[in-house]
C-alpha cells in the first residue's frame, strides 16, 4: 500500500525551541526538515549518532554540515512533482467521498430489490429477457 507519513510530536522548553528555530534559519531549513534529517541519520545508522562539538570538527577539511548543490531545474521538478502528488491525493479524496455518497444513496433507496446482479443472472439456466 505504500509508506504513510507519520507525525512525531514532543515538547521542548521555549529556549530550546528558539535555539532550534535559529539553527533551522541558519541552514535555511524548516524545523521539520531539521528533524527529518536527524531522524533519517539516526535510522540509517541504527541509532548510533553522536553529537560532536564544532571545535572537534575544526581539523576536518569538509564543510560541516555537509551541503549538496543541486540545479534549479531539479528543485523545480521536485516542487512540480510535490504539487502533482498533492493534486492526485486531493482527487483521490474527492473520489472516495463520491463513492461514499453513492453508497449512502444506494443504502437509502427503497427500490434496492430492483437491482439485478450479473452474477445472479449467470447462475440461472433460462435466458434473461427484458420487458
Amino acid at each position: 500500500m505504500g509508506n504513510k507519513n507519520k507525525t512525531v510530536s514532543f515538547r521542548v522548553n521555549e529556549d530550546t525551541f528558539d535555539a532550534l528555530r535559529d539553527i533551522a534559519a541558519e541552514r535555511d531549513l524548516s524545523l521539520s526538515a531539521v528533524f527529518r534529517d536527524y531522524v533519517d541519520q539516526l535510522v540509517a545508522h541504527d541509532g548510533r549518532v553522536r553529537v560532536v562539538p564544532e571545535d572537534e570538527t575544526a581539523d576536518v577539511d569538509d564543510e560541516f554540515p555537509p551541503t549538496v548543490e543541486v540545479s534549479k531545474s531539479f528543485v523545480r521538478e521536485h516542487e512540480r512533482l510535490e504539487l502533482e502528488a498533492k493534486h492526485l491525493r486531493d482527487q483521490l479524496d474527492e473520489h472516495k467521498q463520491y463513492i461514499s455518497q453513492l453508497r449512502a444513496e444506494l443504502e437509502d433507496r427503497d427500490d434496492v430489490d430492483d437491482v439485478i446482479h450479473l452474477d445472479d443472472l449467470e447462475d440461472e439456466d433460462e435466458p434473461f429477457q427484458l420487458g
